[in-house]
């Protein structure tokens, strides 16, 4: 998983009844944990290997830092749509490294980890996306604010190794969209890695806001700055767009894995199987085994849930067959009792 669950529109339906004041905290509460444990049960059923809890408590992708790092403020109008971005500004400087209340981020991951014992991704807003969602009013430096957010969240990444996480992810969404950036993003992502004894994946995508790229381009902007970052693993959409791109890590120095994107996340139409062996069987092509690890293009926020958990059965059976080929391990069995075979 890359983060993101489908949201039931029903949920999405009552986190906006709370913010028009409709609704409890508490009420909210009780119905994000059936969410959060329906979106376990699905990816348990449909077999992935790693799986979130969704991300079902959050409103959006930044809203939950934007609320926990010291020096931020956040204020404005009263959202309409539970969907919305906070107003979140700076006055000045933060400080070099801001306090930040990591209690919803362990909240999150302890429940998550009573439903199941399967290994569960967390995932961050990264440093760079998540101070271009930041109003800056006054003289503040924009790369001193990534680097104070960096600071801080290393502080969260670390408090969730304590609290038992294994797979921590920080997304940079907005990335793709600054490409001039990339050199202070990056050096921000090594300042949030810097001792986290996990194994940290980093989220690139062109943007999926309401299932819509923000953005379209390349990957080869990420070269060379990605060489030197501290991160395990690199996770990029390639279903949408092809995998052209791919070569630029077969000729890279660094030996990071690759999340390979199989799995389409701006159409609900769910790919046949045999279109999803067809694109690891591409990317194996490109890059060995070892190095290619398999997700869907982006999180799955903005689909249907039934759509949603085909497509995650189809990429999990997909895997199963190319690990057939190329492990040599024993090739799944179809609904109808036959092998798969493709």
């Amino acid at each position: 998983m890359v983060g993101s669950y489908a949201v039931p529109d029903w949920l999405g339906r009552f986190k906006t009844d709370y913010h028009r004041g409709r609704l409890s905290a508490a009420g909210l509460a009780e119905i994000e944990a059936v969410a959060v444990k329906a979106a376990v049960v699905d990816q348990t059923l449909a077999g992935v290997d790693v799986i979130s809890d969704g991300e079902l408590r959050r409103d959006n992708d930044m809203d939950i830092l934007l609320c926990a790092i010291g020096g931020i403020e956040v204020g404005g109008e009263r959202k309409r749509d539970f969907f919305d971005y906070l107003d979140a500004s700076v006055r000045g400087p933060l400080a070099a490294v801001p306090g930040i209340d990591t209690s919803r981020l362990l909240d999150e991951l302890a429940f998550a980890r009573r439903l199941t014992a399967k290994t569960l991704t967390t995932s961050l807003p990264g440093p760079f996306s998540l101070s271009r969602q930041i109003r800056r009013d006054g003289e503040v430096c924009e790369g001193d604010l990534v680097r104070s957010i960096a600071r801080a969240t290393n502080v969260a990444c670390k408090a969730l190794v304590a609290a038992g996480a294994t797979h921590l992810q920080l997304d940079e969404p907005r990335l793709a969209g600054y490409p001039e950036h990339v050199g202070l993003a990056l050096e921000a992502v090594n300042l949030a890695t810097e001792g986290v004894d996990a194994h940290v994946a980093l989220h690139v995508c062109y943007g999926n806001r309401f299932a819509r790229p923000a953005w379209e381009g390349h990957y080869d902007f990420l070269f060379p700055a990605l060489e030197s970052a501290r991160v395990d693993e690199v996770v990029l959409e390639f279903a949408r767009k092809g995998f052209d791109d791919l070569r630029l890590f077969a000729r890279s120095s660094s030996s990071i894995e690759v999340g390979v994107g199989v799995i389409d996340v701006k159409r609900p139409e769910v790919e046949p199987v045999e279109v999803v062996v067809g694109r690891l069987r591409e990317a194996l092509r490109v890059l060995p085994p070892e190095r290619v690890v398999v997700n869907p293009d982006c999180g799955l926020r903005h689909l249907p849930a039934e759509s949603a958990r085909r497509k995650l059965a189809a990429m999990v059976e997909a895997t199963a067959v190319v690990r057939a080929e190329v492990l040599g391990e024993r090739p799944p069995v179809r609904e109808d009792g036959a092998w798969a075979t493709t």
